[in-house]
């Protein structure tokens, strides 16, 4: 009679489990990179607030990322190399996203969403660390009950999937490398904000500036506002000032979601006058030397590099 060996039911409980957490960590790492492609302008400016000086590069890496993520996604759901480089990679990645969150946490507070599902689902810095130590704890757990061995040809089936991994998000989102702001000559009569009370205690009349004109309740106003914040932090010898319109009442909502109170700006209730400054239109954000509008630019175009380039002309 032949013999047959019989499985302990912990074989089974374990694949099961495995099986699950794969799944579910698999879906988690997909929904992130997806949800991403979406808001990706936000994710974008993590990497100028981390240093980044270029817009494009900034913009390339942000694309690595959820191309990273959308890899890992897939590595997990076909079982490519899991212990000798799945799971490391995704504990190396899931440790350093926890570091930036817990540094933002300390610098910024945990206010605002951290975007790692983009616009999707708001999670604050500390919702998001929890979750990532989650993830690291699943990811843990699976190294120990869920290691699978490499099957025959997985080698090309790794390299077919990470390619159209990081190739997907340049094709959804392709680079825009001739976003430049617009060159413009044309006076600007700043004086009537020397009229408010507070006046500004910067004088824009002289001298290069960055001037954005913004209304309080303007969503395109609080993207373009966050942006100048994290500009304004990593690169504080740009000359950035912001021009708010509004209730008084609706700036702590607009300054808890942009984080911008730093950002050197002034609440100026002239709405008439507001508009003969900034034009038909916010955000306007004009490149000012000595009164004259040389650039103007949408929050796409504030790339630091370029700006300091403009500051030494």
């Amino acid at each position: 009679m032949a013999h047959t060996s019989t499985r302990p039911p912990s074989f089974y409980i374990k694949r099961i489990l495995g099986i699950i957490l794969l799944l579910a960590l698999a879906a988690v790492f997909f929904f992130s990179g997806i949800s991403k492609l979406f808001a990706l302008e936000a994710f974008e400016w993590t990497f100028i607030d981390l240093g980044i000086k270029s817009n494009t590069t900034a913009a390339i890496i942000a694309r690595l990322f959820i191309g990273l993520e959308l890899m890992i996604g897939a590595f997990l759901l076909f079982h490519i190399y899991l212990k000798s480089f799945t799971y490391p990679v995704t504990l190396i990645l899931l440790v350093a996203f926890t570091g930036y969150l817990a540094i933002l946490v300390v610098q910024q507070g945990n206010e605002g969403n951290c975007g790692c599902f983009g616009d999707w689902i708001y999670m604050n810095p500390l919702q998001a660390i929890w979750k990532n130590l989650a993830m690291i704890a699943a990811t843990v757990v699976l190294m120990f009950i869920y290691p699978i061995r490499p099957y025959k040809n997985q080698e090309w089936i790794a390299v077919l999937i990470g390619m159209a991994a990081l190739v997907v998000p340049l094709v959804i989102s392709p680079l825009n490398l001739d976003n430049q702001p617009i060159v413009r000559n044309e006076n600007i009569d700043l004086s009537p904000l020397y009229s408010a009370k507070p006046a500004p205690y910067i004088e824009l009349r002289r001298e290069k500036h960055i001037v954005a004109f913004m209304s309080l309740t303007c969503p395109h106003c609080r993207k373009a506002a966050y942006l100048l914040n994290v500009i304004h932090r990593q690169h504080p010898k740009i000359p950035i000032y912001m021009v708010l319109t509004g209730h008084p009442d609706q700036q702590e909502e607009f300054f808890k979601e942009t984080k911008s109170y730093s950002v050197p700006h002034i609440l100026f209730r002239n709405s008439q006058a507001f508009a003969g400054m900034a034009g038909e239109s916010v955000p306007a954000i004009y490149w000012v030397n000595n009164g004259v509008i040389e650039r103007e630019s949408n929050y796409y175009q504030l790339d630091p590099a370029t700006m300091e380039k403009w500051l030494e002309e």
